[in-house]
């Protein structure tokens, strides 16, 4: 029985809390017909931990409370990372090579954000172009801080696992 640990509550904590700071932080990227939701760099962490499924959900939720664009961003936009989230820890959870795992782990939060993120900016009309431009305007936004930064955070979790370096061991 896999149970939540006080560690890896902790864990859900930070992971969300993050989130929730770097969307804050970043609100000029984070909301808009362009974005670069900084915070989505930790849509890999589902990669090594299923607690960072909820905690990226919740993160989103309550990153989602300033949005200008209201209750549908709230509802959809968090529910695109709960989606992303769950496809990503699955994916985790194969016996595919690292290195191809983590290529494959950025794809569920590219797609779901561009898939469903234009919805919502459609249906409050701040973007003037047509769901397919405007869903490639998510992807690319998505490609640039999850191909980067996600990555980065991927390698540099990793490394600190395979040292038994603090809080990210199981």
């Amino acid at each position: 029985m896999n149970k939540f640990s006080t560690k890896k509550l902790a864990r859900a904590g930070i992971i969300a809390a993050l989130y929730i700071a770097l969307t804050y932080a970043f609100a000029w990227a984070s909301f808009g017909p362009y974005q670069a939701r900084i915070s989505e760099a930790l849509t890999i962490l589902p990669l090594f931990y299923v607690e960072a499924v909820p905690a990226l959900f919740i993160g989103c939720i309550l990153g989602n409370l300033v949005s200008p664009l209201g209750a549908w961003d709230l509802l959809l936009g968090s529910l695109a990372t709960l989606i992303a989230a769950s496809a990503t820890y699955f994916i985790g959870r194969t016996k595919l090579n690292k290195h191809v795992k983590i290529w494959l782990g950025i794809l569920p939060p590219i797609i779901s954000n561009a898939l469903i993120v234009p919805v919502v900016l459609i249906i409050y009309g701040v973007t003037e172009f047509a769901y397919p431009i405007q869903a490639l305007w998510i992807a690319l936004g998505e490609v640039s801080v999850i191909a980067t930064l996600g990555v980065a955070l991927y390698y540099s979790v990793d490394n600190m696992r395979e040292k038994k370096i603090g809080v990210m061991l199981d």
